[in-house]
């Protein structure tokens, strides 16, 4: 095995089971900083002695002992930690899989971030990066913000929970109300990450958490709604996608949805609405998992309801104004009202940075070219490409900007 076999599989192994390995580590000390630095330290060892050795039958428990003995390494040499406590934390060194536990590692150590001892804006990126394993600059990237300013804001958080003590366990029922809005967030910001390009591990490891998280609260109609939700996308997964290209949801062959996963997403968003109290509103999820349906049922219908699309949108936007939302609603008036509407929705956006928001130079190019608009839109398609940090989509704005030039010519 080379080096570079070895590096690919422990990024596998990385991407499959951080998480679940991080909250292992910490559980007993609290110390999420120091089990990053084991794990790490694990990896680099892996690195060393898989090309040689071969790769264990089960690396990711091979990975968990190896970061314990740095653990008692470093509590040897640390006389701040009890080293007692570090040894009853120990693995069998000859174990072949990780500890049994009755419930995903992942979702303890999600709660924990969610703790109200946590700065409540920064429990979404903790768990991204603790649980889900994106760097800081790539949270700092969605959430708009310096890569340094967020760093220091985790690092802060990972202090807290050591200081304050706060248990590695799922809460009672009880206390999921005030954690679980923080909890579903990180796990659609983890399905967003990569749900589109690559082979979708992280997407596929959301999936799954969202499913717990569903199985857990089947009270929760937010709960069920994400899971609605990413089980909708999900099931379109096969027809996304056409020689690396994007392929837009209203374009995509219906034979190639899942259709039992969309049944599944169907009886999920009805039992989230039937969960709701008398009265009140549906959540962001449900709204959104609803959006999703609306697509799904062109399965049955053969056609996009387009006004039903605008409608919810409204809804979405009038409860949870986001700027994807915003863009989002647009590109649907304009589906739905002709693209000088969409246009005209556009030109109302009143976010911050709108300006560097990719879609929403995608939206306007199209609804330009539509029009008739040729310069202005090939202009907006150029800056939408320069924008553009997924090869799906940019392959798909490239195909369209082409056809416009041939048009112009």
């Amino acid at each position: 095995m080379t080096r570079t076999d070895a590096q690919a599989r422990a990024e596998d192994v990385a991407r499959a089971a951080y998480g679940k390995l991080i909250a292992m580590l910490a559980s007993r000390t609290g110390d999420i900083i120091a089990a990053e630095d084991a794990l790490a330290d694990a990896f680099v060892a892996a690195l060393k002695t898989w090309p040689d050795r071969g790769i264990p039958d089960r690396p990711e428990a091979w990975l968990l002992t190896v970061a314990k003995n740095r653990r008692i390494d470093q509590a040897r040499r640390d006389a701040r930690l009890v080293i007692t406590d570090e040894a009853n934390d120990m693995a069998d060194a000859y174990a072949t899989e990780p500890e049994g536990t009755e419930l995903d590692e992942r979702l303890k150590l999600m709660f924990v971030c969610a703790h109200p001892a946590i700065d409540a804006a920064v429990r979404t990126p903790l768990m991204l990066q603790t649980v889900l394993g994106l760097e800081a600059e790539q949270i700092a990237q969605a959430y708009l913000l310096n890569p340094a300013t967020m760093a220091q804001r985790l690092v802060r958080a990972k202090k807290k929970i050591k200081s304050a003590g706060i248990p590695f366990v799922v809460p009672d029922p009880d206390a999921y109300p005030e954690r679980m809005v923080a909890v579903l967030e990180a796990v659609y910001g983890a399905y967003a990450v990569d749900w589109l390009d690559g082979e979708g591990d992280l997407s596929h490891e959301a999936f799954f958490l969202s499913s717990i998280l569903a199985e857990l609260a089947p009270e929760n109609p937010e709960a069920l709604g994400l899971a609605a939700l990413i089980g909708f996308i999900e099931a379109r997964r096969d027809a996304r996608l056409a020689d690396g290209v994007l392929v837009p949801v209203p374009e995509q062959d219906v034979e190639l949805w899942d259709q039992p996963l969309i049944e599944r997403s169907v009886s999920m968003l009805t039992a989230a609405s039937h969960k709701r109290t008398h009265g009140s509103l549906p959540g962001r999820f449900e709204l959104e998992a609803a959006i999703q349906s609306v697509h799904a049922a062109r399965t049955v219908t053969g056609r996009t309801d387009w006004r039903a699309l605008s409608q919810l949108y409204a809804g979405l936007m009038r409860a949870y104004p986001s700027i994807g939302g915003a863009v989002s609603r647009a590109a649907v008036v304009a589906e739905d009202a002709g693209p000088a509407e969409g246009l005209r929705m556009l030109d109302v956006i009143e976010f911050d940075r709108l300006d560097a928001y990719q879609p929403f130079h995608a939206v306007r190019a199209r609804c330009l070219a539509e029009l008739g608009q040729t310069a202005d839109a090939a202009e907006a398609y150029a800056k939408a490409i320069s924008m553009c940090s997924d090869r799906p989509s940019r392959l798909w704005l490239e195909k369209k900007f082409d056809a416009l030039r041939k048009k112009m010519s």
